[in-house]
């Protein structure tokens, strides 16, 4: 006898949870697993307008047909406040806690009441509502200070207890509360650290690494570039959260009051993950190794001059040390107690991922590095003329023969043993021989044709004469101007340039012509090919320092007496327009100052 099943009985049959922080990067996506697999009512609760859910541009076409058959429902919910905790988990079965993540840690306070105090009036209303389940989600942050690498570390790992972070250190806090809270009033708690979270909708690390990427400070690798790291995608952390609700509906005595450290079980290099990410979109991966201490000075510099830090999620430092440091975590025991196994592999994530930021790729990237008719700086800066092919080596022969030209006077002037005048006449006079030689040979000797010399060769056209004449009169123009500036009192900062380069030029002088003569024509040979070989790297270099220095002279300037400070407002007025457009986009919020 076949019994009809009604939809009522089905609704029956299913599952109520709550996902608290469901509309956040992690609650989204456990959002989705829960309406995807089905056999679950669920309640996304968050301190988000319900407005986001039914707007068509952020919301996914799962979520609001489940909003209308009403196997989804949505209810605004401040932690904070433990009685709208209680209205949305009366009747649940169990609650998936997913706390915000894009806090400001310039606002202790309020990080605190949402974390700690939060996790306390979770704990409290789950109790009050009879929920059986609780499943928090952690960080593997938790067991990280900075000060060492973790190669594969497991549930036995000691958790530092003082931490760089604030927010890592109010998530530890919470961490211990739920897991205390195992096995009171029938409530069971399990807590998941998911390593390195990443995928659509991301909010933290892939928006970081492209505002780094747009304010050029992207192709920085931060110490040996070598260290190993876990991600976890996010779809396998909300399947995480999801085995250990299963597991503990079992009652599995293994899995209540513990933490499991969760992973793709793919250890990657830090820096190969970047250079995926960043690749993937367009824009150039990194390939420079700074010391870590180099930046860390730079970022301590930064901040010291900045009483309010920027909306940093997490602290600068504590990001400089996850760069540099090996962190890989044991995910055995996730697999063995709780039946975990990522259900998307790391190249499907990344692939995944970069696509969802397709809206931040770099669509100018193959048109800006693949037009190689673009002259380089080192060719503008040489005159894109003959000057510039020999320098820069485009005609091998010429450069050779000019080089080969300038070691012969280089040794007739300065390593014969001769006086400079004594050389030079000598010069003069085998010149002129040679011209007199050449212009009585015959026009054909041995069936070779003697070319003549032109006499054009040797005259100086009347515009060439004017040309020369006026870069003369712009450089002693120049020159005035300068030193009427200075008499005027009023760019100091011009003034030490100018000290520093007289000195500079002093202590050349102590050097005997002949090693300077050595040096310029090494370097001029030498110099601008490398500087053309490696324009992207040297630019990038070369703006790190210049933001160490900006931030250096800002600090010492905050030393000074008020008189003086004031003194030099006016200079720093006009120094901001002479910043480079890089430097200003990396003093943006957006940009932070933290390098990779």
């Amino acid at each position: 006898m076949l019994v009809k099943t009604t939809a009522n009985d089905v609704a029956t049959e299913k599952r109520t949870c709550v996902v608290l922080g469901g509309r956040g990067f992690l609650g989204r996506s456990l959002v989705a697993r829960l309406l995807q697999l089905g056999g679950w009512i669920v309640r996304v609760a968050d301190s988000s307008s319900h407005s986001l859910l039914t707007d068509p541009s952020v919301s996914d076409s799962l979520l609001s047909n489940a909003l209308c058959s009403g196997q989804a429902s949505f209810c605004h919910v401040d932690v904070r406040d433990i009685s709208q905790i209680i209205i949305v988990t009366k009747g649940a079965d169990v609650v998936f806690y997913m706390e915000p993540t894009d806090l400001d840690i310039r606002d202790f306070y309020n990080c605190y009441m949402i974390i700690v105090q939060g996790a306390k009036n979770v704990i409290n209303a789950c109790r009050e509502c009879k929920v059986r389940r609780l499943v928090y989600n952690s960080s593997a942050d938790i067991v990280f200070d900075g000060s060492r690498d973790i190669l594969d570390g497991d549930l036995s790992f000691i958790c530092p207890g003082k931490f760089k972070d604030m927010l890592i250190d109010l998530k530890f806090q919470a961490e211990g509360l739920i897991r205390l809270a195992n096995n009171i009033d029938g409530l069971l708690t399990c807590v998941l650290r998911p390593s390195n979270v990443f995928g659509p909708g991301d909010t933290r690390l892939v928006p970081l690494l492209v505002n780094l990427a747009k304010a050029g400070l992207a192709k920085f690798i931060t110490g040996c570039g070598e260290n190993m790291s876990d991600f976890t995608y996010t779809e396998n952390v909300a399947h995480a959260h999801i085995c250990a609700a299963e597991t503990l509906d079992s009652r599995v005595v293994s899995v209540a009051g513990k933490a499991f450290f969760i992973t793709n079980l793919e250890p990657i290099m830090f820096w190969g993950f970047v250079s995926l990410i960043l690749g993937g979109l367009g824009y150039q991966r990194p390939y420079i190794k700074v010391p870590t201490w180099m930046v860390s000075c730079i970022v301590s510099l930064h901040q010291c001059r900045n009483d309010k830090l920027y909306n940093y999620s997490v602290s600068p430092h504590y990001m400089l040390q996850l760069a540099s440091r090996t962190r890989t975590f044991d995910c055995s025991a996730a697999q063995n107690h709780l039946g975990y196994s990522p259900v998307v592999s790391m190249k499907d994530g990344i692939k995944l991922t970069i696509q969802s930021f397709s809206h931040l790729a770099n669509v100018s990237f193959y048109t800006k590095y693949g037009n190689f008719n673009e002259q380089s700086k080192a060719e503008k800066m040489l005159g894109s003329g003959i000057v510039a092919d020999i320098l820069l080596w485009r005609d091998e022969r010429r450069t050779f023969a000019c080089f080969f030209t300038l070691v012969l006077v280089y040794c007739w002037f300065f390593l014969c043993g001769r006086t400079f005048a004594s050389s030079l006449a000598d010069l003069l006079l085998l010149v002129i021989v040679a011209l007199y030689g050449h212009g009585i040979l015959s026009s054909k000797i041995c069936g070779f044709a003697v070319q003549e010399l032109p006499s054009s060769r040797f005259k100086v056209t009347e515009s060439e004469a004017q040309q020369a004449m006026r870069s003369i009169a712009h450089t002693w123009n120049k020159g005035v101007r300068r030193i009427k500036s200075l008499a005027k009192g009023e760019d100091w900062s011009k003034f030490f340039r100018v000290v520093i380069s007289i000195y500079l030029f002093k202590s050349i002088q102590a050097y005997s012509v002949a090693v300077l003569f050595g040096i310029v024509l090494v370097f001029a040979f030498t110099a601008f090919f490398v500087y053309d070989q490696y324009e992207a790297e040297i630019d990038a270099l070369r703006i790190l320092i210049f933001c160490g220095i900006v931030e250096l002279k800002g600090l010492l300037l905050r030393k000074l007496p008020a008189s003086i400070s004031s003194f030099s407002q006016h200079d720093n007025v006009l120094n901001q327009e002479k910043v480079p457009a890089r430097v200003k986009e990396w003093k943006q919020p957006d940009h932070a100052l933290v390098v990779f």
